[in-house]
């Protein structure tokens, strides 16, 4: 199976706590192992000044994730970014499809 590497970079609500930023992070981490992506790599930006407003927001935490998966994979996460209420704003990126997985026989 050929796993390409995405990024994903969402921006969340500046009135989210950091517990409640670490456990979107880690539902995202759960959901990418369980449908069989891997390499998963997050890194927190912080908090930000946005270039205009979205949603009356002036400021948004960022989350930069990184991780090999399929589209299947994606399309789920971009679903469940698009219905969490604490996600004003998401971007995914396809960096490459260089690395084949073997399928366990």
């Amino acid at each position: 199976m050929l796993l390409n590497t995405y990024e994903i970079i969402y921006i969340l609500k500046p009135d989210v706590t950091e517990e409640k930023n670490l456990m979107i992070v880690n539902e995202y981490k759960t959901l990418i192992r369980a449908r069989g992506g891997e390499n998963i790599f997050v890194q927190h930006r912080g908090r930000r000044h946005l270039s205009y407003n979205i949603e009356k927001y002036y400021d948004g935490i960022y989350v930069q994730m990184t991780f090999d998966g399929n589209g299947v994979l994606v399309q789920l996460l971009d679903k469940s970014m698009r219905f969490n209420e604490n996600i004003i704003r998401f971007l995914t990126i396809k960096q490459s499809c260089t690395r084949q997985t073997a399928i366990g026989i």
